[in-house]
């Protein structure tokens, strides 16, 4: 494959893609309609948080070997392109309802059977941290595994890289139509594919607990970050048309202020609402579009695509360089019926 390789979406899933390809030394230009981050990789969570261990299956097992390989990945990145992606694994809180102790217990033998030792899930009664959020039962769970990035910082920086590398990013302009590529193009380029959009708000507060434990609690990530801003999000709407941040951004602001008093009078310095792409399957579609030869499919990231992107690129890159097929079967996009 001596020609130059062709990337549509300058989203996480595009952006890791070239940049997999050109460390390994193929020629890449990745085209983006609009700008780097402009749709659902835009926004300010980036939670890189493990599936629940339990009911084991491929799909996560390939965001652990991810999560696993996140550190070198993404410092191999920052120093490729000089731009910090934000990433630290910094260990994760989550609160235990009232009478839940028996399933925590056994989520944490799931978690000591599949995750490494050093991920380290386990209950407390003394949690860490200035960001300790209200627990019902008086115990808290904790693991070493989960890690954060700052989403802006990360498509920056791998956008930076690529640069470096030798790579070409056009934006402004969709990728020609009929190119063979990557189509990397988020909920707009689900429709072949079935799936949807889903719209997702979130918030940025100015508090410098950087080096703290993110927390998951009553369905709301709060995520410190290295610039001393901490993210809160995010909701999970069905109507996609409305991509302005509302009243429910507000009222996730309030449950998150009220679960971490740490948060209760930092002033909130940035809103985001988008459209994340959601597969059918709810996991990411890696492969090449049936039907049409030398177009490879690269979408449906949805909560977890920063965390499966560097799997989702490495996948795709084995296939596409070295005919090494490890995409799970789950994984492979399929036509939805009449399309």
């Amino acid at each position: 494959m001596a020609r130059e390789i062709t990337v549509a979406g300058g989203g996480i899933f595009g952006l890791a893609c070239a940049w997999e390809l050109v460390r390994r030394g193929r020629k890449v230009r990745l085209f983006e309609a609009a700008r780097i981050g402009a749709g659902a990789s835009g926004g300010h969570v980036g939670a890189l948080a493990p599936h629940a261990p339990e009911n084991w299956n491929d799909k996560k097992q390939v965001q652990l070997d991810a999560l696993i390989e996140a550190a070198d990945w993404w410092a191999e990145v920052g120093t490729a392109g000089g731009v910090d992606p934000g990433y630290a694994r910094t260990g994760r809180i989550q609160p235990v309802a009232q009478g839940a102790e028996a399933r925590m217990a056994e989520r944490i033998k799931a978690a000591r059977a599949y995750w490494p030792e050093w991920a380290g899930m386990e209950l407390t009664d003394r949690p860490q941290g200035a960001l300790v959020p209200v627990s019902p039962s008086g115990l808290w769970l904790v693991d070493r595994l989960t890690a954060r990035i700052s989403p802006r910082r990360a498509g920056a920086a791998l956008a930076a890289a690529i640069r470096a590398q030798g790579g070409e990013i056009v934006e402004g302009q969709a990728a020609p139509p009929d190119a063979p590529a990557i189509w990397a193009t988020g909920a707009a380029g689900l429709a072949p594919f079935g799936g949807n959009g889903v719209k997702g708000q979130s918030a940025l507060l100015a508090l410098d607990l950087r080096d703290q434990p993110q927390v998951f609690a009553d369905g709301i990530h709060v995520i410190p970050h290295a610039d001393g801003t901490v993210a809160i999000g995010s909701t999970t709407e069905r109507d996609v048309l409305d991509r302005r941040t509302d009243e429910q951004l507000e009222a996730v602001i309030d449950k998150a202020r009220a679960l971490c008093p740490a948060l209760a009078d930092a002033p909130v310095i940035d809103r985001w609402a988008g459209i994340r792409p959601r597969a059918g399957s709810r996991a990411p579609l890696v492969g090449p579009w049936p039907g049409r030869p030398g177009h490879y499919v690269a979408n449906g990231g949805f909560k977890i695509g920063l965390a499966m992107a560097p799997a989702v690129a490495a996948m795709l890159a084995d296939l596409m360089l070295e005919r090494r097929d490890r995409i799970p079967p789950g994984f492979r996009p399929k036509l939805r019926a009449g399309g």
